[in-house]
């Protein structure tokens, strides 16, 4: 239950995440923020986080997908190695100047790459580490 539990709770947080995105109030950009292509909705989530319009719609599709595959073990399982690699090539990509606005599209600079690392070292741990066994009902046996 656990691998599924992460994947609900992940699934919620990040598409509430991205919905808040969408809410104004995101803080001005510094000076030396970097130039992005697409720079509509282009601020910092809670002064912290660098976040645009399609950083937003990535957040809620995640959540999306977290929620989806609460519903099965190897849906949770899947999920969480996904979100691991992905999340895992984030924090690489958002380390590196030049690749840490996704090539002009969305912002994974600042306080994005300590989270980008900590959400791909618990997705890992769900995905790969963490065993629990799936347990089944059996409707034909009375108790």
């Amino acid at each position: 239950m656990a691998t599924r539990y992460f994947a609900l709770i992940v699934g919620i947080v990040y598409a509430l995440v991205g919905l808040l995105g969408f809410v104004p109030g995101t803080h001005p950009l510094p000076a030396d923020a970097p130039n992005l292509a697409v720079d509509t909705g282009y601020g910092y989530l809670m002064g912290l986080f660098p976040i645009n319009i399609l950083h937003n719609i990535v957040h809620l599709a995640i959540g999306v997908w977290g929620i989806a595959a609460y519903r099965s073990l190897g849906g949770a399982r899947a999920f969480s190695r996904g979100l691991a690699i992905f999340y895992g090539l984030l924090t690489i990509m958002g380390l590196i100047p030049g690749m840490n606005t996704t090539f002009g599209l969305i912002p994974i600079f600042g306080h994005d790459v300590w989270l980008h690392a900590v959400t791909a070292a618990a997705a890992a741990y769900f995905g790969w580490v963490h065993r629990e066994q799936a347990t089944y009902v059996d409707a034909g046996r009375r108790v």
